[in-house]
Protein backbone atom coordinates (compact mmCIF):
# COMPACT_ATOMS: atom_id res chain seq x y z
CA UNK A 1 0.00 0.00 0.00
CA UNK A 2 2.76 2.33 1.03
CA UNK A 3 4.47 1.61 -1.63
CA UNK A 4 1.34 1.87 -4.48
CA UNK A 5 0.85 5.75 -2.54
CA UNK A 6 4.46 6.91 -3.29
CA UNK A 7 4.28 5.77 -6.97
CA UNK A 8 1.23 7.95 -6.83
CA UNK A 9 2.84 10.83 -5.07
CA UNK A 10 5.67 10.61 -7.97
CA UNK A 11 3.14 10.74 -10.60
CA UNK A 12 1.29 13.99 -9.81
CA UNK A 13 4.52 15.31 -8.94
CA UNK A 14 5.76 14.89 -12.57
CA UNK A 15 2.82 15.79 -13.99
CA UNK A 16 2.70 18.83 -12.04
CA UNK A 17 6.08 19.52 -13.35
CA UNK A 18 5.31 18.88 -17.09
CA UNK A 19 2.53 21.15 -16.53
CA UNK A 20 4.62 24.05 -15.42
CA UNK A 21 7.59 23.39 -18.05
CA UNK A 22 4.42 23.87 -20.42
CA UNK A 23 3.38 26.96 -19.03
CA UNK A 24 6.84 28.94 -19.10
CA UNK A 25 7.69 27.52 -22.58
CA UNK A 26 3.51 28.94 -23.66
CA UNK A 27 4.61 32.21 -21.90
CA UNK A 28 7.52 32.46 -24.22
CA UNK A 29 5.64 32.22 -26.87
CA UNK A 30 3.21 34.80 -26.39
CA UNK A 31 5.14 37.41 -25.08
CA UNK A 32 4.48 41.01 -25.90
CA UNK A 33 7.73 41.17 -28.89
CA UNK A 34 6.58 43.38 -31.62
CA UNK A 35 8.09 44.13 -35.03
CA UNK A 36 9.36 47.54 -35.17
CA UNK A 37 10.71 49.81 -37.90
CA UNK A 38 9.12 53.41 -39.67
CA UNK A 39 6.65 55.21 -37.55
CA UNK A 40 3.70 54.41 -35.68
CA UNK A 41 1.13 56.75 -33.72
CA UNK A 42 2.07 58.42 -30.88
CA UNK A 43 2.23 55.83 -27.54
CA UNK A 44 1.12 52.72 -29.84
CA UNK A 45 3.67 49.88 -29.42
CA UNK A 46 6.36 49.78 -32.74
CA UNK A 47 6.07 46.41 -34.06
CA UNK A 48 9.16 44.34 -35.52
CA UNK A 49 9.93 44.14 -38.95
CA UNK A 50 11.12 40.29 -38.93
CA UNK A 51 7.38 39.31 -38.20
CA UNK A 52 5.33 41.67 -40.29
CA UNK A 53 4.37 38.91 -43.12
CA UNK A 54 3.81 36.18 -40.96
CA UNK A 55 2.23 38.00 -38.19
CA UNK A 56 0.38 40.66 -39.27
CA UNK A 57 -0.35 39.94 -43.30
CA UNK A 58 0.51 43.52 -43.91
CA UNK A 59 0.66 44.27 -47.67
CA UNK A 60 3.09 46.26 -49.42
CA UNK A 61 2.06 49.67 -50.95
CA UNK A 62 4.41 51.66 -53.46
CA UNK A 63 3.78 54.99 -54.70
CA UNK A 64 5.22 55.06 -58.50
CA UNK A 65 6.18 57.64 -60.77
CA UNK A 66 4.00 57.28 -64.08
CA UNK A 67 4.97 60.97 -66.29
CA UNK A 68 6.21 59.68 -69.36
CA UNK A 69 10.20 59.97 -68.40
CA UNK A 70 9.51 57.14 -65.72
CA UNK A 71 8.28 54.12 -68.24
CA UNK A 72 8.13 51.80 -68.43
CA UNK A 73 8.11 51.03 -64.86
CA UNK A 74 9.31 47.84 -63.19
CA UNK A 75 7.10 45.24 -61.32
CA UNK A 76 3.69 46.52 -62.28
CA UNK A 77 3.08 43.34 -63.87
CA UNK A 78 3.22 41.82 -60.23
CA UNK A 79 1.15 43.92 -58.65
CA UNK A 80 -2.38 42.23 -57.39
CA UNK A 81 -3.92 45.96 -57.52
CA UNK A 82 -2.79 49.26 -58.79
CA UNK A 83 -4.57 52.31 -58.11
CA UNK A 84 -4.17 55.36 -60.61
CA UNK A 85 -4.71 58.55 -59.35
CA UNK A 86 -4.69 62.26 -60.12
CA UNK A 87 -1.97 64.74 -58.91
CA UNK A 88 -0.77 68.10 -59.50
CA UNK A 89 -1.33 69.56 -62.62
CA UNK A 90 -3.43 67.33 -63.83
CA UNK A 91 -1.01 64.00 -64.29
CA UNK A 92 -1.22 60.69 -62.43
CA UNK A 93 0.62 59.28 -60.40
CA UNK A 94 0.03 54.86 -59.60
CA UNK A 95 0.15 52.90 -56.28
CA UNK A 96 0.90 49.37 -56.77
CA UNK A 97 -0.38 46.66 -53.76
CA UNK A 98 1.98 43.75 -53.53
CA UNK A 99 0.35 40.93 -51.20
CA UNK A 100 1.04 37.18 -53.70
CA UNK A 101 4.13 37.93 -55.14
CA UNK A 102 7.46 39.85 -54.12
CA UNK A 103 9.22 41.33 -57.51
CA UNK A 104 13.16 42.04 -56.97
CA UNK A 105 12.46 45.17 -58.03
CA UNK A 106 10.07 48.58 -58.25
CA UNK A 107 10.27 51.59 -59.32
CA UNK A 108 10.38 54.22 -60.06
CA UNK A 109 9.33 55.19 -56.30
CA UNK A 110 7.86 58.55 -56.58
CA UNK A 111 6.19 60.59 -52.77
CA UNK A 112 3.17 60.14 -51.12
CA UNK A 113 -0.01 62.47 -51.17
CA UNK A 114 -2.89 62.77 -48.59
CA UNK A 115 -5.22 60.58 -50.08
CA UNK A 116 -2.90 57.61 -49.69
CA UNK A 117 -3.58 57.56 -46.03
CA UNK A 118 -7.16 57.68 -46.77
CA UNK A 119 -6.77 54.62 -49.77
CA UNK A 120 -4.45 52.53 -46.92
CA UNK A 121 -6.57 52.68 -44.08
CA UNK A 122 -8.60 49.59 -45.43
CA UNK A 123 -5.38 47.44 -44.79
CA UNK A 124 -3.87 46.39 -41.91
CA UNK A 125 -0.65 48.50 -41.04
CA UNK A 126 0.15 48.72 -44.67
CA UNK A 127 4.22 49.05 -45.07
CA UNK A 128 3.94 52.22 -47.34
CA UNK A 129 7.06 52.53 -49.71
CA UNK A 130 7.60 55.98 -50.99
CA UNK A 131 10.65 58.43 -51.89
CA UNK A 132 9.28 61.74 -49.60
CA UNK A 133 6.95 63.70 -48.94
CA UNK A 134 6.14 67.30 -48.24
CA UNK A 135 7.60 68.65 -44.73
CA UNK A 136 3.91 69.30 -43.81
CA UNK A 137 2.57 65.88 -44.92
CA UNK A 138 5.42 64.00 -42.68
CA UNK A 139 3.36 64.33 -39.84
CA UNK A 140 0.34 63.10 -40.87
CA UNK A 141 2.12 59.88 -42.33
CA UNK A 142 4.00 59.16 -39.44
CA UNK A 143 0.89 59.50 -37.26
CA UNK A 144 -1.11 57.14 -39.51
CA UNK A 145 -1.74 53.25 -39.03
CA UNK A 146 1.17 52.35 -41.42
CA UNK A 147 4.88 51.66 -41.98
CA UNK A 148 6.54 54.54 -43.76
CA UNK A 149 9.53 52.92 -45.46
CA UNK A 150 11.07 55.86 -47.53
CA UNK A 151 14.98 56.36 -48.05
CA UNK A 152 15.05 58.27 -44.65
CA UNK A 153 13.63 55.09 -43.11
CA UNK A 154 15.07 52.03 -44.84
CA UNK A 155 17.93 53.54 -47.29
CA UNK A 156 19.45 50.02 -47.50
CA UNK A 157 16.29 49.10 -49.32
CA UNK A 158 16.45 51.74 -52.47
CA UNK A 159 18.64 51.98 -55.03
CA UNK A 160 19.42 54.60 -57.95
CA UNK A 161 19.22 52.88 -61.28
CA UNK A 162 21.45 54.04 -64.29
CA UNK A 163 18.50 53.86 -67.09
CA UNK A 164 16.72 57.20 -66.30
CA UNK A 165 17.95 60.64 -64.89
CA UNK A 166 16.88 61.72 -61.08
CA UNK A 167 14.08 61.91 -59.82
CA UNK A 168 13.06 58.82 -62.35
CA UNK A 169 15.63 56.51 -61.21
CA UNK A 170 14.47 55.60 -57.43
CA UNK A 171 14.08 51.61 -57.03
CA UNK A 172 12.97 49.57 -54.35
CA UNK A 173 13.85 45.95 -53.83
CA UNK A 174 10.88 45.12 -51.96
CA UNK A 175 12.40 41.70 -50.35
CA UNK A 176 14.62 44.33 -47.64
CA UNK A 177 11.35 45.24 -46.69
CA UNK A 178 9.05 42.32 -46.85
CA UNK A 179 10.94 39.04 -47.37
CA UNK A 180 8.24 37.00 -47.83
CA UNK A 181 4.54 37.65 -49.48
CA UNK A 182 1.95 38.03 -46.51
CA UNK A 183 -0.64 36.14 -49.02
CA UNK A 184 -4.37 37.07 -50.55
CA UNK A 185 -5.94 37.01 -47.08
CA UNK A 186 -4.01 40.73 -46.29
CA UNK A 187 -5.83 41.96 -49.56
CA UNK A 188 -8.74 43.36 -47.05
CA UNK A 189 -9.87 45.65 -50.39
CA UNK A 190 -13.52 44.65 -50.11
CA UNK A 191 -13.16 43.33 -53.15
CA UNK A 192 -14.65 39.73 -54.64
CA UNK A 193 -13.97 37.22 -56.75
CA UNK A 194 -15.90 34.72 -58.94
CA UNK A 195 -17.86 33.97 -61.97
CA UNK A 196 -18.98 36.72 -64.15
CA UNK A 197 -22.26 37.58 -63.88
CA UNK A 198 -24.71 35.84 -65.34
CA UNK A 199 -26.73 38.60 -67.30
CA UNK A 200 -26.27 42.52 -67.68
CA UNK A 201 -23.40 44.28 -68.64
CA UNK A 202 -22.44 45.58 -72.79
CA UNK A 203 -20.14 44.28 -75.03
CA UNK A 204 -17.00 46.64 -74.61
CA UNK A 205 -13.47 46.35 -76.88
CA UNK A 206 -11.69 49.39 -75.74
CA UNK A 207 -12.36 52.05 -72.73
CA UNK A 208 -10.40 55.44 -72.20
CA UNK A 209 -10.12 57.70 -69.01
CA UNK A 210 -8.84 61.05 -69.36
CA UNK A 211 -7.56 63.45 -66.83
CA UNK A 212 -6.40 67.00 -67.70
CA UNK A 213 -2.96 65.62 -68.43
CA UNK A 214 -2.98 62.11 -68.67
CA UNK A 215 -5.30 59.12 -69.98
CA UNK A 216 -5.28 55.73 -69.66
CA UNK A 217 -6.88 53.26 -72.50
CA UNK A 218 -7.72 49.43 -71.73
CA UNK A 219 -8.29 47.44 -74.78
CA UNK A 220 -10.04 43.95 -74.49
CA UNK A 221 -7.39 41.25 -75.59
CA UNK A 222 -9.64 38.02 -76.62
CA UNK A 223 -6.09 36.11 -77.25
CA UNK A 224 -4.95 37.12 -73.79
CA UNK A 225 -8.30 37.38 -72.36
CA UNK A 226 -7.36 40.23 -70.46
CA UNK A 227 -7.30 43.93 -70.56
CA UNK A 228 -3.77 45.28 -72.40
CA UNK A 229 -3.26 49.05 -70.70
CA UNK A 230 -2.21 51.82 -72.53
CA UNK A 231 -0.87 55.41 -70.97
CA UNK A 232 -0.68 58.65 -72.74
CA UNK A 233 -1.33 56.61 -75.83
CA UNK A 234 2.16 54.38 -75.46
CA UNK A 235 1.12 50.42 -74.77
CA UNK A 236 2.59 49.75 -71.18
CA UNK A 237 4.57 47.03 -70.92
CA UNK A 238 7.29 46.92 -67.73
CA UNK A 239 11.35 47.37 -68.24
CA UNK A 240 11.24 43.35 -69.16
CA UNK A 241 9.19 43.96 -71.87
CA UNK A 242 6.35 42.24 -69.91
CA UNK A 243 2.63 44.09 -71.05
CA UNK A 244 0.77 44.76 -67.84
CA UNK A 245 -2.60 43.29 -68.91
CA UNK A 246 -4.93 43.32 -65.23
CA UNK A 247 -7.96 40.72 -65.58
CA UNK A 248 -10.25 43.41 -64.06
CA UNK A 249 -10.55 47.43 -64.56
CA UNK A 250 -12.57 49.43 -62.17
CA UNK A 251 -13.65 53.35 -63.34
CA UNK A 252 -14.54 54.00 -59.70
CA UNK A 253 -16.17 57.67 -59.82
CA UNK A 254 -14.82 59.67 -56.77
CA UNK A 255 -15.06 63.21 -55.33
CA UNK A 256 -11.75 64.70 -55.98
CA UNK A 257 -11.12 68.18 -54.40
CA UNK A 258 -8.17 70.27 -53.67
CA UNK A 259 -6.01 69.53 -50.60
CA UNK A 260 -4.03 72.08 -48.23
CA UNK A 261 -0.98 71.14 -50.14
CA UNK A 262 0.83 72.88 -53.10
CA UNK A 263 3.93 71.19 -55.38
CA UNK A 264 6.90 73.59 -55.79
CA UNK A 265 5.48 74.72 -58.85
CA UNK A 266 2.21 76.18 -56.60
CA UNK A 267 -0.18 73.70 -58.26
CA UNK A 268 -2.73 72.10 -56.15
CA UNK A 269 -2.71 68.72 -54.63
CA UNK A 270 -5.68 67.11 -55.72
CA UNK A 271 -7.33 64.97 -52.70
CA UNK A 272 -9.19 61.78 -54.11
CA UNK A 273 -11.97 60.91 -51.31
CA UNK A 274 -12.29 57.01 -51.80
CA UNK A 275 -14.95 56.81 -48.63
CA UNK A 276 -18.14 57.34 -49.51
CA UNK A 277 -20.33 55.84 -52.25
CA UNK A 278 -21.08 56.68 -55.99
CA UNK A 279 -20.94 54.96 -59.74
CA UNK A 280 -18.49 53.00 -61.16
CA UNK A 281 -17.54 50.39 -64.58
CA UNK A 282 -16.66 47.63 -64.25
CA UNK A 283 -14.36 45.57 -66.91
CA UNK A 284 -13.84 41.91 -66.97
CA UNK A 285 -14.22 39.15 -69.38
CA UNK A 286 -14.67 41.96 -72.74
CA UNK A 287 -17.59 43.77 -70.71
CA UNK A 288 -18.67 46.70 -68.86
CA UNK A 289 -21.09 46.52 -66.03
CA UNK A 290 -22.58 49.38 -64.46
CA UNK A 291 -22.08 49.50 -60.41
CA UNK A 292 -22.40 51.17 -57.71
CA UNK A 293 -19.51 51.59 -54.64
CA UNK A 294 -19.51 51.61 -51.02
CA UNK A 295 -16.98 52.24 -48.19
CA UNK A 296 -18.74 53.69 -45.45
CA UNK A 297 -15.60 53.87 -43.68
CA UNK A 298 -11.85 54.37 -43.51
CA UNK A 299 -11.30 50.72 -41.96
CA UNK A 300 -13.66 49.22 -44.47
CA UNK A 301 -13.01 47.70 -47.72
CA UNK A 302 -14.65 49.41 -51.03
CA UNK A 303 -17.83 46.97 -52.45
CA UNK A 304 -19.21 47.13 -55.42
CA UNK A 305 -22.72 45.90 -56.59
CA UNK A 306 -24.46 45.67 -60.08
CA UNK A 307 -27.30 47.07 -61.38
CA UNK A 308 -29.87 44.43 -59.59
CA UNK A 309 -28.03 45.08 -56.34
CA UNK A 310 -25.76 41.56 -56.64
CA UNK A 311 -22.33 41.61 -55.81
CA UNK A 312 -20.50 42.10 -58.29
CA UNK A 313 -17.53 39.64 -58.88
CA UNK A 314 -14.12 40.49 -60.06
CA UNK A 315 -12.00 38.57 -62.82
CA UNK A 316 -9.06 36.24 -61.20
CA UNK A 317 -5.82 37.88 -61.63
CA UNK A 318 -4.38 42.05 -61.34
CA UNK A 319 -7.22 44.50 -60.82
CA UNK A 320 -6.42 48.04 -61.81
CA UNK A 321 -8.61 51.06 -60.11
CA UNK A 322 -8.42 53.99 -61.98
CA UNK A 323 -10.03 57.27 -59.87
CA UNK A 324 -11.89 59.70 -61.92
CA UNK A 325 -13.85 62.78 -61.39
CA UNK A 326 -17.53 61.97 -60.41
CA UNK A 327 -19.89 64.10 -63.00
Amino acid sequence: MRHRARRRRATRAAAFLAAALTASLLAGCTGNGRPHGGHTPTGAPTPSRSATAGATGSVLAVKIDNVPAARPQTGLDAADVVYAEQVEGGLSRLMAVYATRIPEAVGPVRSARESDLELLRQFHRPMLAFSGAQSKLLPLIHRAPLRAESPDEAAGAYYRGTDKPAPHNLYLRPGRLLPTAPGRAALTTGFRYGPAPSTGGTPETSLTVRYPSARFTFTWSTREHRWLVAMDGTPTVTTAGTPVAPATVVVQYVKIRASAYHDFLGNNTPYTQTVGTGTARVLRDGRSYDARWSRPAPADGTTFTAADGRPLDFAAGQVWVVFAAAP
